[in-house]
């Protein structure tokens, strides 16, 4: 799949608008349902089996896509004592309550709540694959187009900071690189893309290579 470079401009959020929906799949409840899921599985699915993970818990997270001239993904770092993930890079998001109407009301809920994100200034286009994680989560990503006249509000207690990283480079696949880890014994591989000094990985470079995928692939 991976081709001559893409050149990335203000056509993704019209690209986008052609390839995603804001359709629910029925598997973010219905585990029963494997032909439409992605994840931390995707590299290597027998680590997933070995592992024994069994991934139950609804999640939402918002891909907030800046429609600056030349568009840029706004990331998070969560802070580094949290009790899991400290230190990461992620989307805005997380596991969804029985208050919320939908995972796209779970994903701007969280944006609000961690980072100030303000609804009116979201323009939700479409979910992207359900992604499983080893943590037992079923994110469903939501991805939105987003006014760049914003100011944030960081909780602290969640996000140590926020950024910005060019959809450009994002969408090259040329960026998207293969690591791998020990976890509990098991050695599993996952997406990366270095960024600077930031090194985004696994769920988030996951979710954004599938963005990759259903957008240009």
């Amino acid at each position: 799949m991976d081709t001559a470079p893409i050149a990335i401009g203000r056509d993704f959020f019209d690209r986008a608008r052609a390839k995603l929906t804001l359709d629910v799949p029925a598997a973010l409840h219905d585990h029963s349902i494997t032909d439409v899921i992605r994840g931390d599985l995707d590299l290597d699915p027998a680590v997933w089996e070995k592992a024994g993970v069994t991934a139950t818990r609804a999640a939402a997270v918002l891909v907030p896509v800046i429609d600056h001239p030349e568009p840029s993904v706004l990331l998070t770092m969560r802070t580094s004592d949290l009790p899991s993930h400290a230190g990461q890079i992620a989307f805005p998001g997380g596991k969804m309550d029985a208050a919320d109407a939908s995972p796209l009301a779970a994903a701007l809920r969280e944006a609000d709540e961690e980072i100030g994100l303000d609804k009116s200034l979201i323009d939700p286009i479409g979910y992207l694959d359900l992604y499983l994680t080893f943590s037992g989560f079923r994110i469903l990503p939501v991805v939105a187009r987003v006014i760049p006249n914003f100011a944030l509000k960081i909780n602290a207690s969640e996000v140590a900071d926020t950024f910005e990283v060019p959809l450009s480079f994002l969408m090259s696949p040329e960026n998207h690189r293969r690591d791998g880890r020990d976890w509990k014994g098991i050695r599993r591989e996952y997406y990366a893309m270095p960024f600077g000094e930031r090194y985004i990985w696994g769920v988030t470079a996951g979710i954004l290579r599938n963005l990759y995928e259903k957008v240009y692939g």
